[in-house]
């Protein structure tokens, strides 16, 4: 079983200050993680922690810039190598494929190309890149989609890193959507979080798209004293990915009501490993 913490499990305690990326690789150590999954706020040098807070509520707003610094990108290589875990999934927020205007466009495109630089550097095997655009997904919004995909698979395939969506925000929470760009797109790949779906077609997105995930995120809020999520039963969405053989990392996802965001991912390690295989 492979598991990775999304660092956007521990944003509110990055923002204040009290974890970086060098504690948050020895924390996954510490967990039992077999990989790592940084969100790319987290690899910003850029960005402050006002900053990753808008960008973890607003990602179709984030505008999220790659650190400059080969020697930073080389000192986080060399942490993650101490610990011996690798790169697995970067969810890469700020370089989503469709905007309205080509310029908007090109300037995501361009930050999409430098964070694949950023994910060859660091030996990830996988970059999460969103959709992007209106809910309904129109037809020209369709084919932008289709060709920013294509470009970015390609480049991505150069460097080793397997380009993945995620339903998160946008078209993707429709499951029609989701399933519409997968079969289209050849060599596009599906990152199935629990939780961002249309309300009323949550269910549905599970049944419909967890056998085409690559990986996942297990989207926790809060807990009961016997380590159960009770905010939603979650147990249909872990069997579901079972029942499809997922051979991908169990992602953790968790966004504490109480705040207490290492107990948060403690709590959903456990909860993983009871139900995923």
């Amino acid at each position: 079983m492979r598991i990775g913490i999304c660092s956007f499990s521990f944003h509110r305690t990055f923002a204040e200050g009290k974890m970086d990326i060098s504690s948050y690789i020895q924390i996954s150590k510490d967990l039992g993680c077999t990989q790592l999954d940084p969100w790319n706020a987290h690899l910003s040098l850029a960005a402050s922690g006002a900053e990753t807070l808008f960008a973890g509520r607003n990602p179709s707003q984030a505008k999220l810039e790659p650190p400059t610094d080969d020697a930073f990108i080389d000192r986080v290589k060399a942490a993650a190598a101490t610990a011996g875990l690798p790169f697995g999934c970067i969810a890469m927020d700020g370089c989503y494929i469709y905007e309205p205007g080509e310029s908007a466009r090109d300037v995501n495109r361009k930050r999409a190309y430098q964070w694949l630089n950023i994910a060859e550097r660091l030996g990830a095997k996988q970059a999460r890149i969103d959709v992007g655009g209106p809910p309904e997904m129109p037809d020209e919004a369709f084919r932008i989609i289709i060709a920013g995909y294509k470009d970015l698979i390609a480049r991505g395939r150069d460097k080793g890193v397997e380009i993945l969506m995620e339903n998160h925000w946008g078209p993707s929470t429709n499951p029609d959507n989701v399933l519409k760009l997968l079969d289209t797109i050849d060599g596009l790949h599906f990152l199935f979080d629990t939780n961002n779906w249309i309300k009323t077609r949550q269910r549905e997105g599970w049944e419909r798209c967890a056998g085409r995930a690559r990986a996942s995120h297990i989207k926790t809020f809060a807990f009961d004293d016997k380590g159960d999520e009770i905010s939603i039963d979650l147990k249909p969405a872990f069997d579901l990915l079972n029942a499809s053989h997922f051979a991908g990392a169990w992602g953790v996802e968790s966004v504490p009501r109480d705040g207490d965001e290492l107990r948060g991912a403690k709590q959903t390690i456990d909860l993983i490993r009871r139900w995923g295989r």
